[in-house]
C-alpha cells in the first residue's frame, strides 16, 4: 500500500484539536493551557527542523555531520535530565552526571545495535543510527531523571538517618544503599510498565510508524521488540551509572554527607 502523504491542512486539523484542549483547560481553570500551547509549538518547530536536518544528512551521509548531530542530541538530553530534577547537583556535575551516563549507556547500546544486531554498513548510516540513538536517549533520559530526582530528594529528606548510619561506622555506600536501590527502582518502573503493556494495552510508536509507512506488520513487530529490549538495557545501565555517580557525589573524601552540593528548589 502506498504511503499517504500528509498535507499542511491535515496537520492544522490536529493543531486545532490541541487548541480546543487548551480552551477546555482555560474554561476548567486547570492552568496548563499556556504550557500545552508552548509544548505544541516546540513540537512542531523542533520536528520540522529535525526533518529538514535528517533530509540533508540522508542525502550527504557525511560522518562528521552525523557525529555533530549525535553530540548535539546528547548535550540536549543531558540538559533535560538536569532540568527535570528538583534538587539538582550544582556546577558542572548537574549536567555532567546525566550526559556521561547516557554516553556510556545509550551510545554503547546503539553501536552494538547497528554493528551486531542490524549489521548496518557503514555503521553510521543515519537512517538507522539517528532514530535508534534518539529513541534510546529519550527513554534513558526519562528513566535517569526520575532515578536521580528520587535519589537527591530522599537523600535530603532522610539526611538524619544517613548521618546516623555514618556515626555508627557505616561507609557512604552502606549509608545510602537503600535510598539508591529505591531510586533505581523508580527509574526502571516506566520502561517495565511500557514493556508489560506493549501490544496489549498500547501499540508502540515505532511499530505504528512503520505500519503506517507500509511495512509488513511482522517486520514492524520485530523491530519494535528489538527497540524495547535495547531501551530497557540502555535505561537500566544509564540509571545505574547516574545513581552511583550521584550517590558518590553526595559525600566527600571524609565520608561526610554534603547536601550543599545540591541546589535548593526554586
Amino acid at each position: 500500500m502506498e504511503l499517504i502523504q500528509l498535507t499542511p491542512w491535515d496537520l492544522s486539523i490536529a493543531s486545532l484539536m490541541v487548541l480546543g484542549l487548551a480552551l477546555l483547560s482555560w474554561h476548567l481553570q486547570l492552568g496548563i493551557e499556556k504550557r500545552l500551547l508552548w509544548a505544541t509549538a516546540r513540537t512542531i518547530v523542533q520536528l520540522t527542523l529535525l526533518g529538514l536536518v535528517l533530509k540533508t544528512l540522508f542525502s550527504q551521509d557525511h560522518p562528521l555531520l552525523i557525529g555533530l548531530l549525535t553530540l548535539f542530541m546528547l548535550g540536549v538530553a543531558g540538559y533535560e535530565v538536569m532540568a527535570r530534577q528538583e534538587r539538582r547537583f550544582t556546577g558542572s556535575w548537574g549536567m555532567g552526571i546525566g550526559t556521561l551516563s547516557m554516553f556510556i549507556s545509550s551510545f554503547s547500546i546503539t553501536l552494538i545495535a547497528v554493528h551486531i544486531v542490524i549489521s548496518v554498513d557503514p555503521w553510521y548510516t543515519p537512517q538507522y543510527l539517528i532514530p535508534l540513538l534518539g529513541m534510546l536517549l529519550g527513554n534513558t533520559m526519562s528513566g535517569m531523571a526520575i532515578a536521580l530526582d528520587n535519589l537527591t530528594q530522599n537523600a535530603y529528606l532522610q539526611r538524619g538517618a544517613i548521618e546516623a548510619r555514618l556515626i555508627l561506622g557505616h561507609n557512604w555506600d552502606q549509608a545510602i544503599r537503600d535510598i539508591r536501590r529505591n531510586a533505581l527502582r523508580s527509574g526502571l518502573i516506566p520502561i517495565i510498565n511500557a514493556m508489560a503493556a506493549a501490544g496489549v494495552v498500547s501499540l508502540p510508536g515505532m511499530m505504528t510508524g512503520q505500519i503506517l509507512a507500509g511495512s509488513p506488520p511482522m517486520e514492524a513487530a520485530k523491530y519494535q521488540i528489538m527497540i524495547m529490549l535495547l531501551i530497557a538495557v540502555g535505561t537500566g545501565l544509564g540509571a545505574i551509572f547516574a545513581v552511583w555517580i550521584g550517590s558518590y557525589r553526595l559525600f566527600d573524601e571524609r565520608q561526610r554527607l554534603r547536601l550543599d552540593r545540591l541546589r535548593n528548589p526554586t
